[in-house]
C-alpha cells in the first residue's frame, strides 16, 4: 500500500502529461481540418472563376494566348503581404525539421516554374478553342494521370477503387471527342481542326499538371521537410515568378505586346472590363495556386487533384449561366462518369482514413500503457 502511495504522484504526472499531449494533438488536428477547408475553398473557387474569366476574355475579342497564359502566373505579388505578415510571427504549433540549401530550393523552384509556364500555355490554348464544359471535363483526366505518377514517384498504392476511378475518368474524356459542338458558346467560331488542337493541348496539360503535382509532393516530403505556412507561400510565389518570366519572354518574342493596345480598344465589353478581366483572372489563379500547394503539402498531390475534380460541375454551371453553354446528352454521360470516378476515389480515401485512425489509436494506447507501467516501477 505504501509503495502504491509513493508511486501515485508519478502515475498522476504521467496521466497529466498524456492529457496535455492529447490536448495539443487535438488542437493541431482541429487546425488541420480548418486549413483543409480553407485550401479546398481556394482550389474550387479559384479554378472555376479563373476558367470562366479566361473563356470570357476570348469570347469578347481577346486573342493573345501568351497574355492569357501570363495572367495565370503573374499574380503572385498579391501574396507578398501574406508572406511578410506570416514571417513576422512564429507559430508554436509549426514544426521545422530540415531546411534545404538555397541552391537546391532554387533548382526546385526553377524546375516547377518551367512546368507552370508550359501548363499555362497549354491550358490557354484549350480555353480558347474549347467550350467551358468540354474543357472542364477533359481536365478530369488529371486524376487518372496523377494516380499513375503518384504510384511511381510518391509510392501511392493502387487499389480496385483507384483503378476504377482512373478508368472512368479516362472514358469520360474520350467520349468528348465524339460530341457535337452545336449550342456551345463559341462553337461557331471553332473549326474541327481547332477543336482537336484544343483537345490535345488540354489533355497534354492535364498530364503535365499531374506530373508537376507529384513532383511538388516529392519535393515537400524529401527535400524541403518544413511544416510551415511560410513554405507554402514560398513555393507558390517562386515557381510562379519563374513561370511569369518565361511567359513574359514569350509575349515579347511573339510580338503579342504590340497588339495588346488595339486588343484592349476593341474588346467588346470595353477597356475597363478588359483590364478587370485580366486582373481578376490573375487573382483567381493565385488563390487556386495557394490552395493547390497547401493541399499537396498537408495531404497529398492526389487529394489536391481530387478537390480539383470535385469542382468540375461548377465551371459548366457558370458557363450555362453566363456564356449560354448547353448540356448535350454525351456531356451529361461524361460528367456522370467523371463524378463516379471521383466518388470511387473518395471512398478509397475514406477507407484509408479509417485504417490510419485505428492504427494511430492502437499506437497511442500502447504508448500510454507503456508509460504507466514505467511510472509504476519507479
Amino acid at each position: 500500500m505504501a509503495e502504491n502511495g509513493e508511486n501515485q504522484p508519478a502515475i498522476n504526472s504521467v496521466a497529466n502529461e498524456t492529457k496535455e499531449k492529447s490536448g495539443l494533438k487535438n488542437l493541431k488536428q482541429y487546425r488541420w481540418w480548418i486549413q483543409m477547408v480553407i485550401y479546398s475553398i481556394f482550389v474550387l473557387s479559384g479554378q472555376s472563376i479563373g476558367t470562366l474569366l479566361g473563356r470570357i476574355y476570348f469570347e469578347n475579342g481577346g486573342n493573345s494566348e501568351w497574355l492569357q497564359s501570363l495572367v495565370q502566373a503573374v499574380g503572385f505579388p498579391i501574396l507578398f503581404p501574406f508572406q511578410w505578415l506570416n514571417r513576422a510571427k512564429k507559430d508554436p504549433l509549426d514544426t521545422i525539421t530540415t531546411k534545404a540549401s538555397p541552391i537546391v530550393l532554387a533548382s526546385i523552384y526553377i524546375g516547377l516554374g518551367f512546368f507552370v509556364a508550359e501548363n499555362c500555355m497549354l491550358y490557354a490554348i484549350g480555353t480558347q478553342y474549347l467550350p467551358v464544359t468540354t474543357f472542364t471535363l477533359i481536365c478530369a483526366t488529371q486524376l487518372g494521370f496523377n494516380s499513375i505518377f503518384s504510384y511511381f514517384i510518391n509510392h501511392q498504392k493502387f487499389t480496385p477503387y483507384i483503378v476504377n476511378s482512373v478508368v472512368l475518368l479516362t472514358i469520360s474524356s474520350i467520349l468528348l471527342i465524339f460530341q457535337s459542338k452545336s449550342g456551345d458558346a463559341g462553337s461557331a467560331k471553332t473549326s474541327n481542326q481547332k477543336f482537336i488542337i484544343g483537345f490535345i493541348c488540354t489533355l497534354a496539360a492535364s498530364a503535365s499538371w499531374a506530373l508537376m503535382l507529384s513532383l511538388t509532393q516529392l519535393a515537400f516530403r524529401k527535400v524541403i521537410k518544413r511544416e510551415t505556412f511560410d513554405t507554402i507561400m514560398d513555393m507558390s510565389i517562386y515557381q510562379c515568378l519563374v513561370g511569369s518570366l518565361l511567359l513574359m519572354i514569350g509575349v515579347f518574342a511573339s510580338g503579342d505586346w504590340r497588339r495588346l493596345s488595339k486588343e484592349m480598344m476593341e474588346f467588346k465589353q470595353g477597356r475597363v472590363s478588359y483590364v478587370m478581366n485580366l486582373f481578376w483572372t490573375a487573382v483567381a489563379w493565385q488563390v487556386f495556386q495557394v490552395g493547390n500547394v497547401g493541399l499537396i503539402f498537408k495531404v497529398s498531390s492526389l487529394f489536391s487533384n481530387v478537390m480539383q475534380i470535385l469542382g468540375l460541375p461548377i465551371g459548366p454551371i457558370l458557363a450555362v449561366i453566363f456564356l449560354k453553354d448547353t448540356f448535350t446528352g454525351l456531356k451529361g454521360i461524361s460528367m456522370a462518369l467523371a463524378m463516379w470516378g471521383f466518388v470511387s476515389y473518395m471512398y478509397e480515401y475514406y477507407l484509408d482514413h479509417l485504417k490510419m485512425k485505428k492504427i494511430k489509436a492502437a499506437e497511442a494506447e500502447v504508448a500510454m500503457v507503456s508509460e504507466r507501467d514505467e511510472a509504476s516501477r519507479v
